[in-house]
């Protein structure tokens, strides 16, 4: 039990990705469908749409922004450092307990055929027979795929100006139980780190506007490894090899790639807006592969009578996006590229009267789909300045939605004002 499990742990600590443009992950975004490109009002526009900048300190002001005076007011401005770490934890630990079997089915066997003085491998098959539960058990470590992510943001956003440096790392190994040795793939891992900076300008004050920024893209990926108990010290030497190699090109400028993202926002009226991005426009390739733009269109509509920006703030929003077009690789139905969603923020405690200013305990609630997956989400924000938000979704791994779905669970917290 204890090798197989470890080695399945080890795996699970590199960063995987597939081949596609790096990508940040919202826990507020995700857990509403990703439907966001129309939504965006406060740090999240860096991510999906750089005209939201524009939203900043301009929410709940009636003196700025009387159009959407009525919103909770977003404040100054936004800066966060978040960590975060996601995982289907119901696989690990179904997987745990399978290891478990068949690390016990191993024992058992090779401890028969020291009695009987015959082979393991016949002595497994006997085994097998007496325990048809073991064939189960091995037969869901054929090629059981897990997956694990882990990621780090440090982010800024005022009123038309914002940054962000962040990184995700991404690990799907897969398990084959195998009848005699049981081992661990991983099919090359992915960290990626992103430095981004833009701006946002109002072509027609509070109703439209634009956005634009650049980024500088790093991207370290290693190709497949195949770990056993037979070949465990030399995988931990190659690996090791392959961080020395990461860390010493890390500045290299021939192994980074420069993009762009575009965005527009346009404030229809009092309740709707309607959002589009062309984002991950990228000069060069990255790490040897050639990325494909996102295209996406979205609208969100805030029902007046929904928003509040009494101390006892509240935020409502209803969204859907036309996401990622120019992708047909996967996913390449119509309806797959529909994510929408829907979240309530609630000042829960705070002082009234005061604009909404000094907010002690606001929950955010989210539901949506992605891409016909269902997600949802939670989060709580202290004093402004800490925050805990746990968000799951799926994502496809086939064609079509459906096919093979990646259920994503993941837990953030973050500081900052």
């Amino acid at each position: 039990m204890n090798k197989l499990t470890i080695l399945a742990a080890l795996a699970c600590a590199f960063g995987i990705a597939s081949a596609k443009s790096p990508t940040h992950f919202s826990l507020r975004a995700e857990s509403m469908g990703g439907a966001h490109v129309a939504v965006v009002d406060d740090k999240e526009a860096l991510h999906y749409n750089y005209a939201g900048l524009t939203q900043i300190n301009r929410l709940g002001n009636y003196e700025k922004r009387p159009e959407q005076g009525y919103y909770p007011r977003n404040w100054i401005g936004d800066m966060r450092v978040t960590f975060g770490g996601a995982g289907d934890i119901f696989k690990f630990l179904s997987t745990y307990d399978e290891a478990k079997d068949v690390q016990d089915l191993f024992q058992n066997a090779q401890r028969d055929a020291d009695a009987r003085m015959t082979s393991r491998t016949n002595a497994i098959l006997d085994s097998l027979v007496k325990n048809p539960k073991y064939i189960n058990t091995l037969n869901s470590h054929d090629h059981k795929l897990l997956e694990a992510r882990v990621k780090f943001d440090a982010e800024l956003a005022f009123h038309n100006f914002g940054a962000a440096f962040w990184m995700n790392g991404r690990v799907a190994p897969y398990i084959d139980g195998g009848l005699i040795l049981p081992y661990v793939v991983v099919d090359t891992f992915y960290i990626d780190a992103v430095a981004q900076m833009g701006g946002a300008y109002e072509i027609i004050p509070n109703t439209l506007s634009v956005g634009l920024g650049g980024k500088i893209v790093k991207r370290h990926k290693s190709n497949m490894v195949t770990i056993g108990l037979a070949n465990y010290s030399t995988v931990v030497d190659t690996l090791k090899d392959q961080l020395g190699d990461a860390t010493d090109d890390f500045f290299d400028s021939k192994t980074f790639s420069f993009g762009l993202d575009l965005g527009v926002l346009y404030q229809f009226n009092r309740e709707i807006r309607f959002g589009a991005s062309l984002r991950d426009i990228y000069v060069k390739s990255l790490a040897g592969e050639t990325l494909t733009p996102n295209l996406t269109f979205g609208v969100n509509y805030s029902p007046r009578f929904m928003n509040s920006n009494t101390g006892y703030g509240r935020k409502f929003n209803i969204a859907m996006d036309f996401a990622d077009m120019f992708n047909n690789e996967n996913n390449y139905k119509f309806f797959t590229h529909l994510n929408f969603g829907f979240e309530i923020e609630q000042n829960l405690i705070a002082f009234p009267g005061l604009n909404n200013e000094i907010r002690f305990l606001v929950l955010r609630l989210a539901g949506g789909f992605r891409g016909g997956y269902p997600s949802a989400g939670v989060g709580l924000e202290f004093l402004r300045f800490f925050s805990i938000e746990a968000a799951t979704w799926g994502e496809e791994r086939g064609y079509y939605t459906g096919q093979d779905e990646n259920r994503i669970y993941m837990v953030q917290a973050s500081i900052g004002f």
